[in-house]
C-alpha cells in the first residue's frame, strides 16, 4: 500500500477524483478535477512549499478566493460559489480519508452571494415573430427549437429526447417524456395538438435525412457530433431566426422556456403546477417567474387607466361657498380643501414623477397653512 504521506497534493486530489468517478456523474466529476487545479495551481505559484493536506491554511484557502475574484474576465458569484462549494466537498472527502487538516478552511462567509437574475421572456410581439419564422424554415433544427418553446423543456433536454419520447397516457392525453436531465429527475410534461404535430415533424425529417448523415442510437434529432457542437447549432439557427424576424432583442435558447413560463402564468396556471412542468426542485426559482408578471400586471393596470373613455370622477370636498370669508381662517379653510383635491388627483395618477411633485406642492401648502396659524395667534 502506498504511503500516504509521501504522496504530493497534486497526487491525492487525483486520487480522490478517481473515487468520485464511481459514485457521481462525469459532469460532476469533471467540474470537480476543474476546481482541483485551479486550487492547486494557485497553491505552485503563491505557496510552493505546500505539498502535504496538514500544511494547508487558512491563508491559503483566502489567497485563493481572492485570486477567483480578481479573473478577468470575472466569474459570476454563483460560480465561484460553486467552486468554493466543490473545493469544500473534496477537502471533507480528505478529511474522512484520514488526511489531517486543520478546522474551519472555508467558512460560511466565503460563500459569495448568489446572483438573483429574473427570467427574461420574449415580448408578446417577438416571440409570435420567431415562432413564424421557425415554422417557415421547418427544417430539423428550427422544429426542435419550436419543441422547447412549446414545452419549457431545456434545450439540452431535447437534445436528450429518445426517439419514442411522446407517450399516450389516455384516449386524448398525451405527454413528452423528458428523461434525467440537470437536476437528476424525469418528467412528463402534458402535450397538446402542436406539440404533438411539432414531434411527427421532426420524426418525419429525420426519416428523410441524407444517408452520410449518422442518427443517435435511440436519439430525437440528427447527431451534428456532439452534444456541446449541437447545442452551437441550435444557437445559431436561432439567433439567425430572430434576425431574419426583425426581432428586437437578442435571443438565446433558455429565452425559450422563460418565455414559456411567462405565458403559462398569464394563462392562470398555479405556481405548484409550474414548478412540476419546468422540472425545477425548489419553488424559490420557480417564484422568480411571478415577478416578471407582476411587471406585466402593473404596466397593464396602468395602461387601462390611461386608456380609459370615462375617468372616475374626483370626490369633492363640500365647502359651501356662503361659509367661505376673506379672513385667515377661510383662508385656511381653503387651503385644506385644495390639499385633499390635489391628494386624491394624486393619488390617480400613473406617472411616478408626477406624483412626487405634487406630493412637494401639498407639503409647500400645509407650511403655508401652518405660517396663517403663528399668523393668527399673533393676533390674538
Amino acid at each position: 500500500m502506498t504511503d500516504q504521506s509521501q504522496l504530493s497534493l497534486d497526487q491525492i486530489f487525483e486520487a480522490q477524483r478517481q473515487t468520485l468517478a464511481l459514485t457521481l456523474r462525469p459532469d460532476t466529476v469533471r467540474n470537480s478535477r476543474r476546481v482541483a487545479r485551479s486550487f492547486l495551481s494557485y497553491l505552485q505559484a503563491a505557496f510552493p512549499q505546500v505539498r502535504q493536506p496538514a500544511q494547508l491554511q487558512r491563508d491559503h484557502l483566502l489567497g485563493w478566493l481572492f485570486s477567483l475574484h480578481q479573473q478577468k474576465p470575472p466569474l459570476r458569484n454563483s460560480t465561484r460559489k460553486s467552486y468554493v462549494v466543490r473545493l469544500r466537498s473534496l477537502l471533507e472527502d480528505l478529511a474522512v480519508n484520514g488526511h489531517p487538516l486543520q478546522p474551519n478552511l472555508i467558512r460560511r462567509d466565503d460563500f459569495p452571494p448568489t446572483d438573483h437574475y429574473l427570467p427574461r421572456p420574449l415580448s408578446l410581439e417577438d416571440d409570435q415573430l420567431l415562432q413564424n419564422e421557425l415554422r417557415r424554415t421547418d427544417d430539423l433544427l428550427s422544429n426542435a427549437l419550436l419543441l422547447t418553446r412549446a414545452t419549457g423543456i431545456r434545450i439540452g433536454e431535447c437534445i436528450d429526447l429518445p426517439s419514442d419520447c411522446l407517450r399516450r397516457l389516455g384516449q386524448d392525453h398525451w405527454a413528452l417524456h423528458v428523461p434525467l436531465g440537470k437536476l437528476h429527475t424525469e418528467r412528463l410534461v402534458p402535450a397538446d395538438t402542436e406539440v404533438q404535430r411539432i414531434v411527427a415533424r421532426i420524426l418525419q425529417l429525420r426519416a428523410i435525412a441524407p444517408a452520410r448523415t449518422s442518427l443517435r442510437s435511440k436519439g430525437f434529432l440528427l447527431s451534428y457530433g456532439t452534444h456541446g457542437t449541437l447545442y452551437k447549432q441550435l444557437s445559431d439557427t436561432l439567433s439567425a431566426a430572430a434576425r431574419r424576424a426583425g426581432c428586437s432583442t437578442h435571443v438565446n435558447p433558455h429565452r425559450l422556456r422563460h418565455t414559456y413560463a411567462s405565458e403559462m402564468l398569464r394563462l392562470g396556471i398555479s405556481l405548484p403546477a409550474l414548478m412540476l412542468l419546468l422540472g425545477h426542485k425548489d419553488i424559490r426559482m420557480t417564484l422568480r417567474y411571478a415577478e416578471v408578471t407582476q411587471q406585466d400586471l402593473q404596466r397593464e393596470f396602468y395602461q387601462a387607466r390611461r386608456n380609459a373613455t370615462q375617468p372616475h370622477r374626483l370626490p369633492t370636498l363640500p365647502i359651501p361657498k356662503d361659509t367661505l370669508s376673506a379672513d385667515l381662517p377661510g383662508i385656511r379653510q381653503a387651503l385644506a380643501a385644495t390639499r385633499h383635491l390635489m391628494e386624491m388627483y394624486r393619488r390617480n395618477l400613473p406617472d411616478e414623477k408626477a406624483r412626487r411633485k405634487l406630493q412637494r406642492l401639498a407639503r409647500r401648502l400645509l407650511a403655508v397653512a401652518d405660517q396663517l396659524g403663528h399668523v393668527t395667534a399673533c393676533e390674538k
